[in-house]
């Protein structure tokens, strides 16, 4: 009897490493082989059970580091939530998002703009214009019209979902294409955590086909790895934390094969800083194409949890069918609204954060404990230092001004994540993250 499982393709052998899910009963050792593959990497993942699944063919002064606040996981294993839960969620490892560790100083950890918001809310402290005792419009037609055509490309209304952030159409892509405990998606790690978190929760298999140590897609391998079972395909454009965008060709590629047939989801949460065209050019050629978009990062309105899934009409309708009857509120759907209408604050507010991306890049090459700063097509920055990353990014947050270690990501050992800030913010990073690492140095000398 075969586990339900999630594996990966080494980049370096190119065989696919199984990762059986966790049960509470024992360590179980599964091997497994793609076509036409050589090698056999074995894997011992936790155990975790779960129903059959076919297996696949300002510049502060320092001060010491210290570790940041642990978020707690653990479940209560006598309670009525341990009896009657699902066993994928009560071993579920939550996603950790960047307010999970610190939560004030001059925050450049989430990618987030801190040049400020394109729209705010219309004032209304005496006159109740949204009549807010009502509930919303479950369709959002004014702002699909409006983002349509803001996007362009030929769109219509009909080719956008509006839902909470790009999270919730991430969900309900895996529970409308996707059946628990038989399907897979497949991740191209370094990526997004959200989408194993979602198929992890929907008890959805993972295949993960690493980028390049360059942070591009090894297409013949995806191609490889994919089987009738597999839904849903995330390529993150640009990649985070890889700052990477992915060429529309090598989208192309992937929808004109004959050995995929499933959904090609492009995430653009940062193409608004990207030179390369959005993949919404893409949908009248190849209805397996859906895009995500977010009003958090370039729109500067991450506090609203607003995001939007563009595609063929009949997988709008899908989505639309499926999700909660009123899932965008009232106060989310105005500010959206006047933000998509206001291009002119848009543009300026890109136009500030390049800028101060490139001051950033250039800082950042000059130092001479980073050995590499990547190209960057997003609002942050990748750069690795020569060691001690996570001891400064520690006590870099400790001492007031919070980045990201990315250093446990695939190809991105010893590095942080730099959400490019406002131009002081930016300036009082750099002399804080010199600082701090010639502190360190200086005592192991």
């Amino acid at each position: 009897m075969y586990c339900a499982m999630n594996y990966t393709v080494d980049p370096d052998n190119n065989a696919s490493t199984v990762t059986p899910p966790l049960t509470n009963k024992r360590e179980t050792k599964v091997f497994c082989c793609i076509p036409d593959t050589k090698q056999i990497t074995e894997m011992v993942a936790p155990p975790q059970s779960s129903p059959p699944r076919p297996r696949p063919s300002s510049s502060p002064s320092v001060s010491p580091s210290a570790s940041p606040p642990t978020k707690k996981t653990k479940n209560d294993a006598t309670g009525v939530a341990a009896s009657l839960a699902r066993p994928n969620i009560l071993a579920l490892q939550p996603y950790r998002c960047a307010r999970d560790d610190y939560s004030s100083g001059i925050l450049l950890d989430a990618n987030e703009n801190a040049i400020g918001p394109t729209a705010l809310p219309t004032k209304s402290s005496d006159v109740n214009h949204l009549e807010l005792e009502r509930y919303p419009c479950p369709y959002q037609l004014e702002l699909k019209g409006a983002y349509a055509k803001y996007r362009g490309f030929g769109i219509s209304s009909e080719n956008v979902f509006v839902g909470v952030g790009s999270d919730e159409a991430i969900d309900l892509l895996m529970r409308i294409f996707c059946k628990p405990g038989e399907d897979y998606i497949l991740t191209t790690p370094p990526t997004y955590g959200m989408y194993k978190v979602s198929a992890n929760v929907n008890d959805v298999g993972i295949v993960e086909v690493p980028l390049t140590e360059a942070f591009d897609l090894r297409i013949p391998e995806m191609l490889k790895a994919v089987t009738p079972n597999t839904k849903l395909m995330f390529i993150c454009s640009p990649g985070n934390p890889t700052c990477k965008a992915i060429p529309l060709m090598d989208i192309c590629k992937i929808a004109e094969s004959s050995a995929y047939n499933g959904i090609i989801v492009v995430d653009e949460a940062y193409v608004d800083f990207s030179g390369e065209t959005s993949a919404i050019s893409l949908i009248q050629s190849y209805p397996n194409v859906v895009i995500l978009q977010t009003l958090s990062k370039a729109f500067g309105l991450a506090g609203i949890r607003c995001g939007f899934a563009i595609g063929r009409e009949d997988v709008i309708q899908l989505m639309n069918n499926v999700k909660a009857p009123y899932n965008v509120n009232k106060l989310t759907s105005e500010v959206a609204f006047n933000a998509v209408k206001n291009v002119a604050t848009l543009e300026e507010n890109i136009k500030v954060l390049l800028e101060q991306r490139d001051v950033v890049m250039k800082a950042l090459n000059e130092l001479h404990f980073v050995t590499k700063v990547y190209p960057s097509d997003s609002n942050f920055v990748l750069a690795r230092l020569k060691k001690k990353s996570k001891e400064v990014y520690t006590s870099m947050a400790n001492n007031g001004i919070v980045v990201r270690y990315r250093g446990s990501e695939m190809h991105c050992d010893e590095c942080l994540r730099l959400t490019i800030g406002k131009p002081e913010e930016n300036t009082a990073c750099l002399e804080l993250l010199k600082k701090t690492y010639e502190m360190m140095t200086k005592e192991d000398a």
